[in-house]
This record gives structure tokens, C-alpha cells and sequence, in this order.
């Protein structure tokens, strides 16, 4: 997610760059044929144009609204996490003792026990996060503009690093390999936790009450995993982000030629006013088409996206200082005020 306050004017321009010569181009063609070899005949009344206008400004208002609801309801879920993770960190410290134990545990062996929980929540952390990155045909971050204004400004962790990596440091080799089968191993890892959680309830060390409570915060866990898939991989419906995009590209063809009349108005000379004119109207079209485009799918690595792997290295920093732990690991800073 963008973290600074606007986004500066050479950002935008280069992200529009190729809108901003096309629309030069599209308002060219006719002005010079109106004004230059006296086509007269191109030119169409303002009005029907306007309301064009406007109908396409409605659809677009609808479009950039419900992709903002997408991105929301995204860092909502992910504010959840947050919670739930700090909870189950607190709930792993108080409620594993040897309190009901049947052969009793040094104090360095629970803090371990304890310490394999919290490790393998990171691992779950880092699975999700690289599972929400996975590409989508529908995801607009590999469009062109898109992916040279992503290598310009900034690079996400989870494009340019494999997860058997990331998490090789949480598991046996063993736990490892059986890990990296499964088809969805953040969902594997919480059922990892949820045997660990079984085995200690049976030595002992975890009463049948603080078990139950346990286990719903792995459930809680899950439904924020099921939350986040569903917007990651239900995109934006097709039928409105196509119809949309054509919608606008009709009006951007048809508003040079309303253009030309209006401009004559006030001298012959003037009608090549309606290029820069015309390219500015279409280019405010364009730009509100892609800010929705690139919002519609807030998982997929684009500059707006909700900054999961920041937000999984704040919650990893508050777990190891519940531990006890004082070697963290820093936390994500942005990039040219890009937070990924």
C-alpha cells in the first residue's frame, strides 16, 4: 500500500504514460481533419456527448466503489489476524502448564513447547501471505503498465523468493517435505497445531477447557484464511469490468468530435485547443478506469494492495517480544513510500 501522503506527479504520469500518447493521438486525428482539410461534417453536437459522459462517470463511480469495498473488507480481514494472533500468542504462554501434567516439565522444555507454537504460527503467517500472492489471469499486476511501474518503484518478497525457503528455518526436514505436498499448507500448518494441541491435552499439560478455547482460535484462524481466499480468488465480476472499459472507450473516441464545434466558437485557431483539451477529458477517465482496476484485487502485489507482508512482520515482532525474545527481526520499511 502506498504509504505516503500523495502520490507524486512523475509516479502518475509514468503509470499513464501510454494513455496520455494515445489520447493525444485519438484527439489529433479529427481535430486535424476538422481544422486543417475542412472536414466539417465530423463534428457532433455536445450534448448527446454529455450525457454519455455522465452515464460513464456512473458506471465508473460504481466500478472504483465496489473495488474499494474488496480492499477493505481485505485489511479488515487481515486486522483480524492481527487480533487473533495476538491472542493465541497469549493463550499458548498462560494456558500450557503442568498444572494437570501427568510427569511434569522443566521450565525451559514448556518454553519450547510454547516457542514451537509461535514458530509454527509465522510459518502459517508466511504460507498465507505467499498462498494471496499466487498469480490470477484476472489480477491486473502483470499488465504492462502495471509491471514496469511495480519494477520501477518496488518489489515484493513474496515474487522473488520461494515459500520452501521462507519457512525451511520453522520445521524439520521431515515436516518439511510432508508440508510442501499439500496443496494448501497455510491450511496443513493449523492442522499441525491442532494435533501438537491434542498430544499436549492428553499428557496433560492443557486441561480440556483451555483445549476447547485453544481450538477455537485455530477455527477463528481458519475462517480468516477462508475470508482471504474468498476475495483472492472470487475477482471483480467480468461482466461489469469489461463493460465498463469499452463504455469509456466510446466516450474517449466520441469526445474530440464535441469538442471541435464548442472550440470554433471562440475563433477558427482555436480549435486545436480541443487536442490537449479532449486528451485531458479522456485521460481523467483512464486514470479512474485503472485506480479501480488495481484496487479490485488488494492480494495481488500492486502498489495498493493491503500490505500483508509488513502487516505478518509486525505480528511476528509482538509474539517474539511475548516470548521473551530481544533478537527481532526489523520491520518492513516502504519502498519510494510503497508498502507491500
Amino acid at each position: 500500500m502506498h504509504a505516503g501522503k500523495h502520490y507524486s506527479f512523475k509516479e502518475v504520469v509514468f503509470w499513464t504514460r501510454r494513455d496520455i500518447l494515445g489520447l493525444i493521438i485519438i484527439s489529433a486525428i479529427p481535430t486535424f481533419c476538422y481544422g486543417y482539410l475542412d472536414w466539417k461534417w465530423l463534428a457532433i453536437p455536445w450534448l448527446p456527448i454529455a450525457l454519455l459522459g455522465t452515464a460513464v462517470a456512473f458506471v465508473v463511480g460504481f466500478k472504483n466503489n465496489a473495488s474499494y469495498d474488496r480492499m477493505w473488507e481485505a485489511r479488515r480481514v487481515w486486522g483480524a489476524i492481527v487480533n487473533a494472533s495476538r491472542t493465541w500468542g497469549i493463550m499458548v504462554l498462560d494456558y500450557v502448564t503442568n498444572k494437570h501434567a501427568a510427569q511434569k516439565l522443566s521450565d525451559e522444555e514448556l518454553k519450547k513447547i510454547k516457542a514451537q507454537f509461535f514458530y509454527r504460527h509465522f510459518a502459517w503467517l508466511t504460507a498465507l501471505r505467499f498462498q494471496l500472492r499466487e498469480k490470477r489471469e484476472w489480477e491486473s499486476i502483470y499488465k504492462k503498465h502495471n509491471a514496469e511501474y511495480k519494477n520501477k518503484w518496488f518489489k515484493v518478497d513474496e515474487h522473488n523468493t520461494k515459500l520452501e525457503h521462507a519457512i525451511e528455518k520453522y520445521f524439520t526436514a521431515d515436516e518439511l517435505t510432508a508440508l510442501m505436498s499439500k496443496s494448501n499448507k497455510a491450511a496443513h500448518i493449523i492442522a499441525m497445531q491442532s494435533a501438537e494441541l491434542k498430544k499436549l491435552n492428553e499428557a496433560g499439560l492443557i486441561d480440556d477447557f483451555r483445549h476447547m478455547e485453544l481450538e477455537k482460535m485455530l477455527a477463528e484462524l481458519y475462517n480468516q484464511q477462508g475470508a482471504s481466499e474468498r476475495i483472492k480468488n472470487f475477482p471483480y465480476p467480468r461482466q461489469y469490468a469489461t463493460l465498463n472499459l469499452w463504455f469509456i472507450k466510446i466516450f474517449i473516441l466520441l469526445i474530440p468530435f464535441g469538442m471541435l464545434p464548442e472550440f470554433e466558437k471562440f475563433g477558427t485557431h482555436m480549435v486545436w485547443l480541443s487536442i490537449p483539451f479532449s486528451a485531458l477529458a479522456g485521460w481523467i477517465f483512464t486514470t479512474m478506469e485503472k485506480i479501480g482496476e488495481s484496487t479490485e484485487s488488494p492480494f495481488e502485489g500492486s502498489a495498493n494492495d493491503v500490505p500483508i507482508t509488513a502487516i505478518s512482520r509486525t505480528i511476528e515482532i509482538d509474539m517474539r517480544e511475548m516470548l521473551g525474545e530481544t533478537d527481532l527481526p526489523p520491520a518492513i520499511k516502504h519502498q519510494h513510500n510503497i508498502l507491500t
